[in-house]
């Protein structure tokens, strides 16, 4: 007789808040919540020097593929901008705007530049890891992935003092979460495109933390002039992201704006600018709670515990 097999899609969660998301009850009524997000990934990317047997494909800016077998000083020139005067820059002008954003720092290049590293701290940003390296973990093997978790946890918190208490890996692999939930530690994980509130799912029998992040909302669509070409493309998708969200904001059912941002990309300068009038067009709006991911996972915690709605 024929035995239907479980069907996997039950495991997935296509329903989420479904036509009434909950009211976040941001902090001070704000209509929207805003979460910039700087990856820094320089050092930590696909290159022989690392040990790997390819150089980097993905985001180099440049539209150079990957090379088995051999190094590629340009794209590795790319990565290196990031680090050398990209966040810099970015660094300068959150400063100027007084926003407190979430550091994706991979390890792995945080070491290489513990300078950088400890002027994000200074300036009050929170370090999420973003794993040991800059690389497609779908591919890793599981114990491999459980060691650069733990390396990742033991490099930044040497770094800057403070355990990271969320995680994104960007190219999480099926075993990612789990690991996560073993290793103990993390308020949150940003591995989801899923939704634009919080979430909790279940791990075994804990609760565990999803706040979603974007790549949609991001600045990594300048990567070879695919959607942005110029700071003002950047600059009016954005403003249109935050409008829509502002406007359902202020119909009773406000969001989050997670906008995810790269040092070798957004830190270039014609591209900065982009930033710039971003932040000029929001800091002109009241009710707008700019936060970090840590900000986001407390508020969370807090207003809507596992369980507790």
């Amino acid at each position: 007789m024929f035995e239907a097999k479980p069907d996997p899609m039950i495991a997935r969660d296509l329903i989420g808040y479904g036509a009434r998301p909950p009211d976040p009850c941001w902090p001070g009524e704000a209509l929207i919540a805003v979460n910039f997000n700087l990856n820094v990934e320089g050092g930590g990317e696909s290159t022989l020097i690392n040990g790997d047997d390819e150089s980097e494909g993905m985001l180099n800016d440049i539209g150079v593929p990957t090379h088995r077998g051999r190094r590629v000083p340009l794209v590795e020139s790319v990565f290196e901008f990031g680090s050398r005067r990209g966040s810099w820059r970015v660094l300068d002008v959150l400063r100027e705007f007084s926003v407190k954003a979430s550091i994706l720092g991979v390890a792995r290049g945080l070491e290489q530049n513990p300078d950088l590293a400890k002027a994000f701290v200074a300036q009050g940003h929170e370090i999420v890891s973003h794993g040991y390296r800059w690389v497609d973990y779908g591919t890793v093997a599981e114990e491999t992935e459980r060691e650069h978790i733990a390396l990742a946890v033991d490099i930044l918190t040497k770094l800057t003092g403070t355990r990271p208490i969320g995680w994104m890996t960007g190219r999480p692999g099926p075993n990612t979460r789990r690991l996560l939930a073993e290793a103990g530690g993390f308020l949150y994980d940003r591995d989801s495109l899923a939704d634009e509130l919080p979430y909790w799912l279940k791990l075994g029998n804990k609760p565990h933390l999803v706040i979603p992040y974007s790549y949609e909302a991001n600045d990594n669509r300048f990567n070879e002039n695919s959607g942005f070409s110029t700071g003002d493309h950047f600059f009016h998708y954005m403003r249109d992201a935050f409008d829509l969200l502002y406007r359902e904001g202020q119909r009773g059912s406000p969001k989050l704006l997670s906008i995810g941002l790269h040092d070798r990309l957004i830190g270039r300068p014609g591209r900065c600018m982009g930033l710039i009038r971003l932040l000029e067009y929001m800091r002109s709006r009241d009710r707008v709670w700019f936060c970090s991911g840590a900000d986001i996972a407390h508020h969370w915690h807090k207003e809507f515990p596992a369980g507790g709605h």
